[in-house]
């Protein structure tokens, strides 16, 4: 279809469909329990995606070779797409669709998503042109395994496109979160693992090269990913209608503040994204597998930081651009205050869970086919590393949106900057004491002082007052972890996970039991100890 045809189409459909106003005020819980179920779903389909490349590729040259590759778009897509751009993108779109009504607002959209286009297509191309370079520079070990390298190269040729889909889909999603539109959104990523399932189920033993179908997979995923947004804009009246006319899209006035508040953006995300860099290169010259138990210790540390911390970011930026353009600092405190608890109250469980049960986790999950008993070992090192960090990697995505309500990116761009030097002189203790897991521990620790210098910005600033019951509250809190630590220690002491892994259908049973019981003991302590789940209740205009 000619894409003048299409961009017609678009326009009509906009002009038809426009959806009614967003209700005044937001139910936040109601909110965050729905997009912690999406995301919960997303999650279950993305732990059933690395099962299966568990199962069936294990930690080998060529599953490293896989996660390589995929890393570069996937960090690509966090400094243009979900990262520097949603930053700078989503507060300035609130206050158009606050202030400036429908029309100015659809003419920013669309001026950003032309923009964005031709950029993203660009950047793609030079990307599957130059991959032997990137791999060059992203995983240097690789260099001495001529096929791992190879493969390494040609998947990254395949999947480099995925970051102008992605990116797009941060756009829209951008659009609809600012319209409390959050369901598709945070349904989109199952898309991407049912491709992936699809392709390890389907398509790779059908491939010469079986990983390469993992490859497809992705690109196949990006372009789901996109289509799915699309009914949800035509809805609010919003399809971002893709111009020629660069130069008429530059001129935009909104264009060239969200490119100028983009810019710290991208330095700060940069920053991270050179880290993670880092961190890959040193992994790819401490042995096979290296790369593999970091990648799947992140996935089960994604888990609870999608569920609690993506999802709460994704609520709090909206409502508090809004408190900050009505200049209600009270609401804004208080929007803070209802994160920062609510994440004390579920963080600290999933990180003591991370820590103390990493061996039962990473058994039940990963321990199959050719993933054996070592690499259950190594990933669990891992997992406890990311463990002790997991609390100030939620807390940073509930104190990070403090400031980017505020449009202040450069006090987070520098503590960025600081961190990444931080890390990397952590790196050159932990790594020759516990090898890869050292990588994670860095991390950790860096998000914690993060998460830290943080809360300290936002507090010195007289933005965040804490509430008034902090101290019973964590006394609670402490009282309750305490108890859920010895109930999931005892569990993982006194099973061999492994040894288990001939009767799978047990050790599953016997894991998801404990969680229960687990979970019993921290809530029903936190009951008993006065906590009411009511007092979370909020709402937010």
């Amino acid at each position: 279809m000619p894409a003048a045809t299409l961009q017609g189409m678009w326009r009509l459909t906009a002009t038809r469909h426009r959806g009614p106003e967003p209700s005044p005020t937001l139910n936040l819980l109601k909110a965050l329990f729905t997009i912690s179920g999406l995301t919960l779903l997303s999650r279950i389909t993305g732990l059933i995606r690395e099962i299966l490349i568990a199962r069936t590729f294990g930690a080998s040259e060529m599953t490293d070779a896989f996660n390589v590759a995929f890393r570069i778009p996937n960090m690509l897509r966090r400094i243009f797409g979900e990262g520097a751009f949603a930053q700078a993108f989503v507060p300035i779109l609130g206050e158009y669709h606050g202030k400036r009504g429908d029309e100015q607002t659809r003419r920013l959209v669309d001026a950003v998503a032309t923009v964005m286009a031709w950029t993203l297509a660009a950047v793609s191309l030079l990307g599957v042109l130059g991959a032997p370079v990137i791999m060059t520079v992203v995983a240097t070990g690789f260099r001495s395994e001529g096929d791992t390298y190879d493969a390494a190269v040609f998947m990254t040729r395949v999947m480099f496109p995925y970051i102008g889909l992605i990116s797009m889909v941060a756009l829209t999603s951008g659009v609809l979160n600012t319209w409390r539109r959050f369901a598709v959104p945070a349904f989109t990523p199952v898309l991407l693992n049912l491709s992936f399932i699809g392709a390890a189920m389907f398509v790779a033993p059908r491939m010469e090269q079986p990983i390469y179908g993992l490859a497809w997979g992705v690109l196949v995923g990006g372009v789901l990913q996109l289509l799915l947004q699309i009914p949800a804009l035509m809805r609010i009246g919003m399809v971002p209608r893709i111009g020629v006319n660069l130069r008429a899209a530059w001129r935009e006035p909104g264009v060239r503040r969200v490119l100028k508040q983009m810019a710290p953006a991208l330095l700060g995300v940069s920053v991270a994204q050179i880290s993670l860099i880092i961190n890959t290169n040193i992994a790819s010259r401490l042995g096979t597998g290296a790369v593999s138990f970091i990648t799947y210790a992140d996935r089960l540390m994604e888990f609870p930081t999608a569920l609690l911390g993506v999802a709460l970011g994704t609520i709090l930026l909206p409502s508090l651009s809004k408190s900050m353009a009505r200049e209600d600092t009270a609401e804004f405190s208080a929007l803070l205050d209802w994160g920062l608890r609510l994440t004390f109250l579920l963080a600290l469980p999933s990180a003591i869970g991370l820590f103390v049960f990493g061996t039962p986790l990473t058994a039940v999950l990963f321990h199959y086919g050719r993933f054996d008993a070592h690499d259950v070992d190594m990933t669990r090192l891992a997992v406890m590393a990311y463990g002790v960090g997991l609390l100030g990697q939620i807390l940073i995505k509930i104190l990070a949106p403090g400031f980017y309500a505020r449009q202040d990116i450069r006090t987070p761009v520098r503590i960025a900057i600081a961190i990444l030097i931080m890390t990397q002189l952590a790196n050159l203790v932990f790594v020759p004491w516990i090898g890869h897991a050292g990588l994670a521990l860095s991390i950790s620790v860096g998000a914690t002082l993060n998460a830290a210098l943080l809360f300290h910005g936002l507090w010195r600033g007289g933005f965040y007052r804490p509430a008034p019951g902090w101290g019973l509250f964590l006394a609670q809190v402490a009282a309750a972890v305490t108890l859920l630590a010895g109930v999931l220690l005892w569990f993982a002491r006194s099973f061999d996970w492994v040894a288990m892994g001939t009767t799978p259908g047990l050790r599953i049973a016997l894991m998801a039991s404990c969680l229960v019981l687990a979970a019993v003991v921290y809530f029903g302590t936190l009951w008993l100890a006065g906590l009411r789940y009511a007092a979370f209740k909020r709402r937010a205009g």
